[in-house]
């Protein structure tokens, strides 16, 4: 039976996946403050989106044509079907490498070889079926055929997403943070796309879901930059305000921590800002090892920090406080930095079901200070 292109339905989803992308694009969604590197892989992976959905139409529109220009549609049909496989191998493994980048600030030696091992296979495979083929073919009627090693294709494809979902959901558990980067509903589209149009052959929905998962990125990372501190990575004073809404709303009981850096005026004046920076992101991982997979870390200011233990109890107070200064000691022990790092902690069980109009901040704040005030008594040369 001869396959039949759908080319109205292939042309109503390319223009979707147009329209999204150029709506992107003009409005400069991939444009992301502060973040350099993962705005130029957008921008390229929008471009060659765009260039995707438009050879994804061209194809279609010569499926299946004779006549006097046989031979210019045989080849724009092998050109076109082989650019449309090499923007899957490299626009899927890329959006999977900026996943697990994004979630461990880089990849490992051992995923980027993985990565980049599947590519140069599949894009071997690609070469070889230009003399043999072996991956699609075109036949004397210019017919666009799949051939035995398409599934390889379909299956290294599956593997990537499966991956990408298992990478980010263990990573989650580890930093509920990353509510702001929801991998799993911008992963989805391209496997659901990738299943039907495995199964429904005659559409292309491949063009059109990567424009709906990369519209999924650039709204996640937009959303990171107004609810995440750009320099540590960790939430900011608005998702502070967010999180207590919440709290007060379902009546939780929570522990508070005020957390502040003691000496780091100290660092800044005597190692440069530059080295200030670095403590303060060194200090927003420590706190989110401890506190990453019970509650919220959040910069409120400066070097102040607050750390919130969801269902928290009394003695939560002394048992994280006690597994701070644990971290620091470990930090400092393998930091090799000129300085140690400390901090003031001041911390308080607060029951949203008694005392909704509590003031969390100045009260944590005070007991900081007082914390703080005992620690200078002793180290009066940091002042």
């Amino acid at each position: 039976m001869t396959p039949i292109i759908n080319i109205y339905a292939v042309t109503v989803a390319d223009f979707i996946g147009i329209a999204i992308l150029l709506v992107i694009l003009v409005s400069r969604g991939w444009n992301l403050p502060g973040r350099k590197e993962e705005s130029r892989i957008l921008l390229r992976m929008l471009i060659m989106s765009v260039i995707n959905c438009l050879v994804d139409q061209v194809v279609a529109y010569f499926d299946g044509r004779l006549g006097a220009g046989y031979n210019f549609y045989h080849v724009i049909l092998w050109l076109g079907n082989t650019y449309l496989y090499l923007y899957n191998i490299f626009v899927g493994i890329f959006l999977v490498h900026m996943i697990v980048k994004h979630i461990d600030s880089k990849a490992s030696h051992r995923q980027f070889i993985v990565f980049w091992i599947a590519c140069l296979i599949q894009v071997s495979l690609l070469v070889v079926n230009i003399f043999t083929p072996i991956v699609f073919k075109i036949d004397m009627n210019n017919e666009y055929r799949r051939g035995d090693l398409f599934y390889f294709f379909i299956a290294v494809g599956a593997v990537l997403n499966i991956y990408g979902f298992v990478y980010y959901i263990i990573a989650k558990i580890r930093n509920p943070g990353l509510r702001y980067f929801p991998v799993i509903e911008f992963l989805m589209p391209i496997l659901f796309g990738m299943i039907l149009q495995t199964f429904m052959y005659g559409i292309s929905l491949l063009p059109a879901c990567f424009a709906v998962s990369l519209a999924g990125i650039v709204i996640a990372f937009q959303n990171e930059c107004i609810y995440v501190d750009k320099l540590t990575g960790i939430y900011n004073r608005f998702e502070l305000d967010r999180e207590l809404k919440r709290y007060q709303k379902h009546k939780d009981t929570i522990v508070a921590y005020m957390l502040d850096l003691n000496g780091f005026k100290k660092i800044n004046d005597n190692y440069s800002h530059e080295e200030g920076d670095q403590a303060l992101i060194a200090f927003a991982g420590i706190l989110t090892e401890v506190f990453g997979a019970v509650g919220t870390v959040i910069r409120f200011a400066g070097d102040e920090f607050i750390a919130i233990v969801r269902k928290g109890k009394e003695s939560d107070i002394a048992l994280y406080k006690q597994k701070t200064m644990e971290a620091v000691e470990r930090y400092n022990e393998r930091s090799g930095k000129p300085y140690k790092l400390s901090a003031a902690v001041g911390g308080r069980v607060f029951d949203f079901s008694k005392e909704a109009n509590q003031d969390l901040v100045v009260v944590i704040d005070e007991m900081m200070y007082k914390d703080k005030d005992d620690y200078y008594k002793d180290h009066k040369k940091e002042r």
